[in-house]
């Protein structure tokens, strides 16, 4: 039975439970509990604050986590990221009050910056050679210029909307982040059964993400031109048309260049082009 930590409640929670179903992994109905176990795959869900997350790592009383990578530079552990989500994306930033005299990051030399992750603010004020003093803040960081406490802050950006609605600005971006499978540290994962399955699993999800699965026809007079871009997990699959003279080809293309390949197989002679979302990429 492997255990999974991850966030008890927020946006990450609901993510991790929808990538979690798409694995095909199934919890009673409620999920109520804290720690709930699956009903057809030996794994158990540990639901728990972020901050928790990589002492339950390092302490193995999970084997696996879902949690943003913020929170785990922050807590400084070293328990080895599996493999990077793509979801919750966030960069912490420092901002500073609309119309503040400060131009450039040598202006906040003595200033006073308010923040929840010293750790990753010292480490980058050091590397800038800034000398700022830090304060520490678990929440609400936005309200402390209005409250005279700090003259900056650093703090998790998405959207910007929460800076905007507190006269704040958006100075310099620190890192960028998202959420990232974690395992705790030990060889022994590698050859349990249940966590190849899973992150076998993971991995098709996520693959499928970026992929589109079309068929198109061609004319066999164009088949070589049109072979000549058409990508696939090995090669396209052509197969006999009704019409002697044509055939049918099925094939995967990147969703990043979808609009690209697509004008491209039209200039080069296809036809009929069916494309189709890809829900799991087995290799």
């Amino acid at each position: 039975m492997l255990r999974l930590a991850a966030q008890k409640s927020g946006r990450l929670s609901d993510r991790t439970l929808q990538l979690i179903g798409q694995c095909g992994i199934e919890f009673t109905p409620s999920l109520r509990g804290l720690a709930c176990k699956a009903t057809n795959f030996p794994l158990e869900l540990l639901k728990v604050r972020d901050d928790d997350i990589p002492q339950y790592l390092e302490s193995k009383v999970a084997d696996l986590a879902i949690v943003g990578e913020n929170v785990l530079i922050e807590s400084g552990t070293q328990s080895p990221i599996v493999k990077r989500l793509g979801f919750s994306k966030c960069r912490l930033s420092l901002a500073i009050p609309r119309g503040a005299r400060i131009s450039s990051l040598k202006d906040l030399d003595g200033k006073r910056i308010a923040t929840s992750y010293p750790n990753i603010l010292r480490g980058f004020l050091r590397s800038q050679g800034i000398d700022a003093s830090i304060y520490t803040i678990s929440g609400s960081v936005e309200i402390t210029p209005t409250l005279g406490l700090a003259d900056a802050i650093a703090d998790l950006v998405s959207s910007g909307e929460t800076l905007n609605q507190n006269n704040l600005i958006e100075f310099i971006s620190i890192k960028e982040f998202e959420a990232c499978l974690v395992r705790r540290i030990g060889d022994d994962l590698e050859t349990n059964p249940t966590y190849v399955q899973l992150c076998g699993r993971i991995t098709s999800v996520l693959s499928a993400k970026t992929l589109k699965y079309i068929t198109l026809n061609s004319p066999k007079s164009s088949l070589s031109s049109l072979l000549e871009i058409l990508p696939g997990l090995k090669s396209p699959s052509i197969l006999p048309h009704g019409d002697g003279d044509w055939v049918s080809v099925h094939t995967v293309i990147e969703e990043s260049n979808f609009w690209e390949m697509i004008e491209s197989l039209k200039a080069r002679g296809a036809e009929g082009i069916l494309v189709m979302p890809v829900e799991k990429v087995i290799v």
